[in-house]
């Protein structure tokens, strides 16, 4: 049913904009990212030439950022790239329309782009049809912004259920929530977020923080450089799951872990 109404929907408006998917293909110029997984093929390769997954061999955190792009984002970017480091970021689809060039460099520089829908809403607490037009619409914007449709989405605050998995799957999209929040949003601390992103650092960990709280912009060069001692590699979504294909409307990771 919803995907028949995806059709229909898919030009649906979302505070004040209208987005319509349009043909837009890849984009002209090869992403980092797709370099970064080709390099992390070729090293991880035995010498009879089974390939071995990159986390299979490094120990891989997923540092995610959520609730961009906005004005201290590039600062991020900054430090990410002076570390070599691969992130996950979970867009607003308004801020997106708001800041094309920024979303663009964002995956120009090889992060993954993930769906956190189009103004941030509990969706446990929305219409289907609300949530479908809340999801569906930031797909939409971050498919004509970057040529490619977000394979993975945030629900905002972790709000979820039956009914939203449900939507999620009709849409194409698995969850993903975390195994350790930062909270930096209430910390507004360089220090104590500095501390709680490194206290939660685990192998194969997807930890939540917010590239809209200036704090944590300020804090991540700190914290790279101390998970980097602990020999982490800071690795895009995709890189972590080693291959594995989410289902559609899955959580991921299973909460309680």
């Amino acid at each position: 049913m919803w995907r028949k109404a995806r059709i229909v929907m898919a030009g649906a408006c979302a505070a004040g904009v209208c987005v319509v998917p349009t043909a837009t293909g890849p984009a002209t110029a090869a992403t980092a990212k797709t370099v970064a997984t080709e390099a992390e093929t070729a090293e991880t390769a035995t010498p009879a030439g089974v390939k071995k997954p990159y986390c299979a061999r490094y120990k891989c955190i997923a540092l995610t950022f959520d609730d961009g792009p906005w004005p201290y984002t590039p600062a991020l970017l900054d430090a990410l790239k002076k570390h070599r480091a691969k992130a996950t970021f979970f867009l607003l689809g308004r801020k997106v329309a708001n800041r094309p060039e920024l979303t663009r460099r964002i995956h120009e520089e090889g992060h993954d782009i993930g769906n956190h829908t189009w103004t941030h809403p509990s969706l446990t607490e929305l219409s289907d049809g609300e949530v479908f037009e809340e999801v569906s619409s930031t797909s939409n914007i971050i498919n004509q912004t970057i040529g490619e449709t977000p394979d993975y989405m945030r629900p905002p605050n972790g709000a979820t259920n039956s009914r939203v998995a449900s939507l999620m799957a009709d849409l194409g999209l698995p969850q993903i929530l975390w195994t350790g929040s930062t909270l930096d949003w209430q910390a507004r601390d360089t220090k104590v977020i500095a501390q709680r992103t490194l206290k939660l650092a685990k192998r194969n960990g997807v930890i939540l923080l917010h590239d809209i709280v200036p704090e944590t912009v300020k804090a991540m060069p700190g914290v790279l450089t101390a998970l980097e001692k602990r020999h982490y590699k800071f690795v895009t979504l995709t890189t972590l799951l080693q291959g594995r294909t989410l289902r559609p409307g899955e959580v991921y990771p299973p909460r309680g872990r």
